[in-house]
């Protein structure tokens, strides 16, 4: 009998503002692979990605195990310009792909880092809802009621590694102290709906005043948030997309505000958080 597995993984933010390569979250916008043993190697997709070995979700199946009797079938919500977790997205669905396959019980969340290079993005896709990451260790926790993000993606693409080059080797002490402070606040905040200190808890002083000569547009839009009747914004992992979070009451003037203001330079998309990480059934 032929294998044949689908694989849903959601989309997700990193960094969440103060909290650079430790806090993430998953997003309800989807990336669906479809794995079939036919017998010969191909990749089918509509998007503009690579359609060989060098496709994320295939060098991350082939990570566990050899690609030559599948075909791949790839469809995806998540936006490629940078930001929405895309990446992280395609190596989790190969992962999860030939890991439900061949039956591995493979440790994917390492197998995931190692791939990807940092772990917050992937801890959300594997996991949904909200992540700690603190070496090899993951927390999750599930969304508060009423909370929605906005996802606004903005067409100038920075690569992550030029976002990271940005970043200095070493920062003030008070910038670290400043971040583990409102890092703390945000997370307290989740956890207990607390939309006060959601919205202090989103500053930042370590990755995003470092990135706003890449993306002058997005750190503009993270500035002046709270006037468009948002809790605050977020450099959506590394850019350029910014991620506007909102109650669920606030989400629909914010989002009319927002594709008026961006018409033609930026998608402007309503993305509830995520409880559901990665899911895979049988076809």
């Amino acid at each position: 009998m032929q294998r044949h597995r689908l694989v849903r993984v959601p989309a997700s933010s990193a960094n969440l503002g103060p909290g650079f390569d430790v806090l993430a979250a998953a997003l309800q916008l989807h990336l669906e692979l479809e794995v079939e043993e036919t017998g010969e190697f191909a990749v089918h997709t509509d998007l503009d990605i690579p359609t060989d070995r060098t496709n994320l979700c295939v060098r991350a199946f082939e990570r566990l195990r050899p690609a030559d009797a599948f075909t791949f079938t790839i469809r995806s919500q998540i936006p490629l310009q940078g930001g929405g977790g895309s990446s992280a997205a395609a190596i989790v669905a190969g992962l999860v792909a030939a890991d439900h396959v061949f039956e591995l019980d493979a440790d994917l969340f390492a197998l995931a880092h190692e791939l990807e290079g940092h772990p917050d993005n992937v801890a959300a896709a594997l996991e949904g809802g909200f992540v700690i990451c603190a070496g090899d260790q993951v927390t999750r926790f599930d969304p508060p009621a009423g909370l929605e993000g906005v996802l606004v993606v903005f067409e100038d693409a920075v690569a992550t590694e030029q976002a990271r080059a940005a970043l200095p080797a070493e920062v003030p002490i008070a910038d670290a102290v400043f971040n583990i402070g409102h890092a703390s606040l945000l997370v307290l905040g989740l956890a207990e709906g607390k939309w006060d200190l959601v919205a202090r808890g989103l500053q930042d002083r370590l990755h995003q005043p470092r990135r706003a000569a890449l993306y002058p547009r997005s750190i503009e839009l993270i500035d002046r948030a709270r006037q468009l009747g948002a809790l605050g914004a977020t450099l959506s992992g590394a850019g350029p997309s910014v991620l506007v979070w909102a109650h669920y009451e606030q989400t629909g003037g914010i989002m009319q505000a927002l594709k008026r203001e961006l018409e033609g330079t930026a998608q402007v998309v309503r993305v509830p958080f995520e409880p559901l990480g990665a899911d895979v059934r049988a076809l």
